[in-house]
C-alpha cells in the first residue's frame, strides 16, 4: 500500500513529513524542537446505509462498540442483542430500540434465528468466543471479535481458516492499532526518520488496582478458565510490537510468575472480606478503597443510574461477590509480572514488560534506530535525531477533538468500529489493519511466550 493510501485508510492526513515549529509562550520559535503535524480524522464512517449489528455480550466492551450507533445512527444500527445478564440485556436493548423478538438471553438463541444482520459483535467472555464465532461465520455474518480471539492456538487458526473460506470480514479488536498515537508512531518508523529500526522496549503498567480488580478478583483471575494474562491483557502489546517491527517473530522467551497475591503473603489476622478486615485501612488493595472511596473500575458492577443509590449497591457487591474478597485468598493464578524477549526475522529485537505493581497506567515505549530514537507514553512521543540533536514532538490533543472525548485507548475504540463499518459497508477489508489473518500471528506469539515461560526455554515460532 502506498504511503498516501495508508494515511487515508488509517486516518492521518499528514504525519512525519510535515513539521510545525514549536511556539513558546512569548511567540518565539524554538530552534531544536518542532511539532509533528497531524490531522485527526473524523470518526464518522463513509457508508451509503447503516451497517446492522447483532451484539453477543452487552457488558463493558460490547457497550463501548455499540455506543458508536448512538453517535452515528446513519452508519451503524444495533438490531439484536444477547446477554444472560438481564440488566445488561435490558439496558442495551432499550438504549438502541431493539425489537423484543431480537432480545436473547443466550447467544445460541440469537444464532438459531435466520441471519438478520450484516455483522456480529462478539464481546463474550474469552472462553465463549470460539463456538459463536464459528457458528456466525458459517451463517454468513461478518464479525467484530473482541480480543483475545480464542483460548487456544488451534481455535484461533480454526476461526481464521473458516473466515478465509467464507470470505468473511473478521476484525479483531486490537484497538491500539487504530489510535492516532500509534498510527503516527508507525508512520515515523516507516518513513526512515530514525534510520533502520534496531530494537524496541515496551512497557505496559497494568496498575495495582486494575490488577487486583481484573486479574486477582475479576473475570480473568484464572488462566485455565479464560486465557493466560499475556493474552488476556497484553495481546494488544504483542500485536503493536509486531506491527511496528513489520516482520514476523522468529523466536520468543518469557519469564514471570504470580509472586505476591498468595496466601503466604496475607497479613496476620486478615479476614476473607475487606469489609471485616483489621488491615483494610492500610491495604492498597482494599475493595472499599478501590471501589467506594476512589470509585475505580465500578463500570463492572451494573450499578443503578441514580448516584444516591450507587454506594449501597457497591457495598452489596463487596459483601457478596469476589470483588470484595481478600486478594491473598482468591483462587487466582495469573502472573503479576511478566517479561518477554523477541527476535524478528528482519533482525529487530524487542523486550516487553507487563507489570502489576505500578501507580499509573499508560503504555510507555522506547524505539531505537540507527539515526535516532523515539520515546513515548501513549499521549506524546519525541523523535530525537542523533546528528543534529533536534527533537520532533507528536502531542496531538486527541481528547480535544469533540467526537473523541471520553473514548478509550486514545480514541482507538471507536476508530476501530468506524473502520470495521467502512470495511463491511464498502466490501473492502483494506480499511482494517487488524484482520483475522494478521491478528492470529500476534496471538501465536502469546501462546509461544507462555510455552516458553512454563518450560523455561526459548521457543521458535
Amino acid at each position: 500500500m502506498k504511503r498516501s493510501e495508508f494515511l487515508k485508510v488509517m486516518g492521518l492526513a499528514a504525519v512525519g513529513a510535515a513539521f510545525a515549529p514549536s511556539i513558546l509562550a512569548n511567540g518565539k520559535q524554538t530552534n531544536n524542537v518542532s511539532r509533528i503535524a497531524t490531522d485527526i480524522k473524523d470518526l464518522k464512517a463513509n457508508v451509503n446505509r447503516p451497517v446492522t449489528f447483532l451484539v453477543l455480550g452487552a457488558g463493558n466492551r460490547g457497550s463501548v462498540y455499540a455506543g458508536y450507533a448512538k453517535m452515528y445512527p446513519d452508519c451503524m444500527k444495533i438490531v439484536g442483542v444477547a446477554d444472560k445478564n438481564q440488566l445488561r440485556l435490558k439496558s442495551m436493548a432499550e438504549d438502541h430500540d431493539v425489537p423484543e423478538e431480537n432480545r436473547f438471553t443466550d447467544w445460541k438463541e440469537a444464532l438459531n434465528k435466520t441471519k438478520f444482520a450484516d455483522a456480529v459483535i462478539i464481546s463474550l467472555p474469552d472462553n465463549l468466543h470460539y463456538d459463536p464465532c464459528m457458528k456466525a461465520l458459517s451463517m454468513g455474518y461478518h464479525i467484530l471479535l473482541e480480543k483475545p480471539i480464542a483460548p487456544t492456538e488451534k481455535e484461533c487458526t480454526d476461526i481464521r481458516d473458516l473466515a478465509i473460506k467464507k470470505n468473511a470480514i473478521v476484525g479483531v479488536c486490537h484497538v491500539l492499532r487504530y489510535a492516532p498515537y500509534f498510527i503516527a508512531l508507525k508512520q515515523i518508523i516507516d518513513s526512515g526518520d530514525i534510520g533502520q529500526l534496531i530494537s524496541i522496549q515496551h512497557l505496559e503498567p497494568i496498575q495495582y488496582a486494575h490488577m487486583a480488580h481484573s486479574y486477582v478478583r475479576g473475570n480473568w483471575h484464572n488462566s485455565k478458565e479464560t486465557t493466560p494474562i499475556i493474552l488476556a491483557k497484553s495481546c494488544h502489546d504483542l500485536d503493536i510490537i509486531r506491527w511496528l517491527v513489520g516482520s514476523p517473530c522468529k523466536s520468543i522467551s518469557a519469564y514471570g510468575s504470580l509472586t505476591y497475591f498468595k496466601r503466604k503473603n496475607m497479613p496476620q489476622g486478615a479476614t476473607e472480606r475487606c469489609l471485616d478486615c483489621p488491615h483494610e485501612n492500610e491495604c492498597p488493595y482494599s475493595a472499599l478503597d478501590i471501589y467506594l472511596k476512589k470509585r475505580k473500575h465500578i463500570y463492572a458492577f451494573d450499578l443503578p443510574k441514580e448516584r444516591s443509590l450507587q454506594n449501597e449497591a457497591i457495598r452489596k457487591v463487596i459483601r457478596t461477590t469476589d470483588y470484595g474478597r481478600c486478594v491473598f485468598q482468591m483462587d487466582n493464578d495469573q502472573c503479576d509480572h511478566y517479561v518477554t524477549s523477541m527476535e524478528f526475522e528482519n533482525g529487530v529485537t524487542a523486550n516487553f514488560s507487563m507489570e502489576a505493581f505500578m501507580a499509573k497506567g499508560g503504555r510507555r515505549t522506547q524505539i531505537m534506530g540507527t539515526k535516532g530514537e523515539i520515546v513515548g507514553d501513549m499521549t506524546t512521543f519525541t523523535v530525537t535525531d542523533f546528528r543534529s540533536g533536534k527533537q520532533r514532538i507528536w502531542d496531538a490533543k486527541v481528547e480535544e477533538v469533540k467526537s473523541y472525548v471520553g473514548h478509550g485507548h486514545g480514541g482507538g475504540d471507536l476508530c476501530l468500529v468506524r473502520d470495521f463499518i467502512n470495511a463491511v459497508g464498502n466490501d473492502n477489508r483494506d480499511y482494517l489493519s487488524s484482520p483475522i489473518s494478521v491478528s492470529v500471528e500476534s496471538h501465536i506469539m502469546g501462546f509461544k511466550a507462555e510455552e516458553s515461560r512454563l518450560n523455561d526455554r526459548k521457543v521458535k515460532i
